[in-house]
């Protein structure tokens, strides 16, 4: 189970933030990005790109470009590719929502990645910080919180700012690699389902809680008109 982590004082993050992030780094601490984010004020820009930034410039076609260079299989590439982003997106929130039924802001100009040597991306980062939780959630009232009525109003306003980002990421990798966007929206699906899954018996909270929370958020993004899978969370 997740301990109550103390938030250093001379962070300039929101405390509710820095806590979510402690929260997400333990889930893997040899691997502490797999599911954290960044805040972008404490951070430089060097290898980070606003995703709506590189939509518009074709970083998308280039990070396609490199992997295609890099593997026998171009299809085998462009779904690399697109499961980086769609983690960007939509994976490393749906691991908050999963575990404690929180979110930040998914949205196309709030997120920001970070690219490795080779290119890839590693990392994700957020320029608004702001926790979204639900009345009653012991962060609210809290700095950097705002409080939804429920646990639906949490998912719908997930949904739409995921769908939105997930849309243009999709035309994008439609354009520059071929990725159908059936393939593109069953990618999605999977990434939601794996956070579900595997999220739950990291962070030490109910697996049923996880799984419900993991297939509200596809009923929505459903209800959206996106054709993503609704794949069985009961384990």
């Amino acid at each position: 189970m997740f301990e109550p982590i103390a938030v250093c004082p001379t962070r300039r993050w929101e405390p509710a933030f820095g806590h979510a992030c402690d929260r997400l780094r333990a889930l893997q601490p040899e691997h502490p990005r797999v599911y954290a984010v960044a805040a972008m004020s404490d951070h430089g820009k060097r290898r980070w790109w606003r995703l709506s930034d590189g939509l518009r410039e074709g970083r998308i076609e280039l990070m396609y470009r490199r992997h295609v260079a890099e593997m026998v299989n171009a299809d085998i590439a462009a779904e690399v590719v697109a499961t980086a982003l769609i983690h960007a997106v939509v994976g490393r929130v749906a691991a908050l929502l999963v575990a404690e039924g929180r979110a930040w802001d998914p949205g196309l100009e709030n997120l920001w990645v970070h690219t490795d040597n080779d290119g890839g991306i590693d990392w994700a980062g957020l320029s608004d910080t702001t926790i979204r939780v639900v009345e009653g959630d012991p962060l609210e009232g809290r700095p950097g919180v705002v409080a939804l009525p429920c646990e639906r109003a949490l998912q719908v306003w997930l949904a739409h700012r995921c769908a939105a980002a997930l849309t243009l990421v999709q035309a994008a990798m439609w354009r520059c690699a071929g990725l159908s966007p059936r393939r593109f929206w069953a990618l999605v699906a999977e990434a939601v389902v794996g956070a579900a899954t595997y999220v739950p018996d990291l962070a030490g909270t109910s697996s049923q809680r996880g799984a419900d929370r993991g297939q509200a958020l596809l009923v929505e993004l459903q209800g959206r008109g996106l054709p993503v899978r609704r794949s069985c969370l009961v384990r």
